[in-house]
């Protein structure tokens, strides 16, 4: 299997366990972006309704994840070429596009926190830019191994981040709280509940990347759902009992705070490298679906360099989270509605072969796509006083099935 690879994937190649790819997923999610997030939620009012939209977030965006997963074993291709089918070629390159410059981000946001906890541990402050270089190199030097690789990391990872992240658990309920809701900045209910689904829904786009090593349709929609809901309605709940305990968000100060010492930055740096595995290998099939030429070592060692520059730059900080989730969640939900209204509502036929023709059945812009995309994006804009997913979502598919129709009706008998 090579390190990143772009066409389709045969039956007889498809033969990864649903563990294996529940892993993928739940590595990638017990990660300190996911304490954080929860930890970002603090001032959303009382503990339970806190819980209570942490528990419906994480479901919903897990869910929207998971109806496209069928996706992969259904076509074998990667996530980036299976939206050619949908938005044809150009509007796939605008959507590799972005996944592109996003993953840099969460690449820069992962190590950030992860050495920012480390250097704590170990080092001083003057050493958090080495632990960023090595955050960055460990994870880019496994990716340019394989998916398999990848793999054999997570069965041992997850494990190990578990059994710290249950220490950790213990610790925090035991804590009293340092700060209650009421002692920081407020944060509207609804607006809440957007930045949980806007996390979860951040992985819609390898709906099928993983996906297509499993042979079972069913068994894998199941393992993406579990491996993003259960570490999410763990971790996120997590975050928001050690922010309180804290007094802080900074995830230095809520592992400091814990008292485990070295276990609990370990916790913070496997989960690095393993959602940066993901977010490394998902830019690398978003460049080759653009650049089928694009060598895999040259990619991934480019991906993964830039990432960790990017951490280092001035101004890089946790201030900015919340926002970036937003503007994920507003591109990225009404986008996954259109696709869910292609792929699975409306189940249209998908020539295989046609997403490999640059001229073919799928050349130019699918108009129709795009449109009911950026209607989702407008609702969602527009609907953020009342909260912003459940619009977003239903316009984009609703737009794109009613365009569908409309088709259908004027095509030639």
């Amino acid at each position: 299997m090579q390190a990143v690879e772009l066409g389709p994937v045969a039956p007889a190649n498809r033969t990864q366990p649903a563990s294996d790819l529940f892993l993928v997923f739940a590595g990638a999610n017990i990660v300190a972006t996911t304490l954080v997030t929860g930890a970002s939620l603090l001032g959303a009012g009382s503990l339970p309704l806190t819980l209570a939209l942490v528990a419906v977030g994480s479901v919903a965006g897990a869910a929207l994840v998971a109806a496209l997963s069928p996706v992969g074993p259904r076509l074998g291709v990667p996530s980036m070429v299976a939206t050619r089918a949908v938005l044809g070629w150009n509007g796939a390159a605008f959507l590799a596009l972005l996944l592109y410059a996003t993953n840099f981000a969460w690449i820069a946001f992962n190590n950030l926190i992860a050495a920012s906890a480390m250097a704590r541990a170990a080092g001083g402050p003057s050493s958090q830019r080495a632990w960023v270089a090595v955050l960055g190199v460990a994870a880019t030097g496994v990716v340019l191994l394989g998916p398999r690789a990848a793999g054999w990391a997570d069965r041992l990872a997850v494990p190990l981040m578990a059994l710290t992240g249950a220490a950790l658990t213990l610790r925090f309920l035991a804590m009293p709280p340092a700060v209650q809701a009421s002692q920081v900045a407020p944060m509207p209910a609804l607006a809440a509940l957007d930045v949980v689904i806007g996390y979860q829904v951040s992985w819609i786009l390898m709906f099928a990347d993983y996906s297509r090593y499993t042979a079972s349709a069913a068994r894998g929609a199941w393992a993406t759902f579990l491996g993003l809901a259960l570490t999410s309605l763990w971790f996120m709940p997590l975050g928001l009992l050690a922010a309180r305990a804290a007094g802080s968000s900074d995830p230095g100060a809520m592992i400091e705070a814990s008292g485990l010492g070295l276990a609990g930055v370990v916790l913070l740096g496997l989960g690095t490298l393993t959602t940066n595995f993901v977010n490394i290998y998902l830019s690398a099939l978003a460049i080759k679906s653009l650049r089928p030429g694009t060598g895999d070592r040259s990619s991934i060692l480019f991906i993964g360099v830039a990432g960790t520059l990017l951490a280092l730059l001035p101004g890089a900080g946790l201030e900015h989270y919340v926002r970036f989730v937003e503007v994920l969640g507003a591109l990225f939900v009404p986008v996954g509605g259109v696709l869910i209204a292609h792929l699975v509502v409306a189940r249209a036929p998908v020539d295989v072969a046609a997403l490999y023709e640059r001229r073919g059945a799928y050349a130019g812009l699918d108009l129709q796509a795009c449109l009911a995309w950026a209607c989702g994006v407008a609702a969602y804009l527009l609907a953020r006083p009342w909260g912003s997913t459940l619009p977003g979502l239903l316009v984009a598919l609703g737009a794109w099935l009613l365009a569908h129709a409309l088709r259908r009706t004027r095509a030639p008998q």
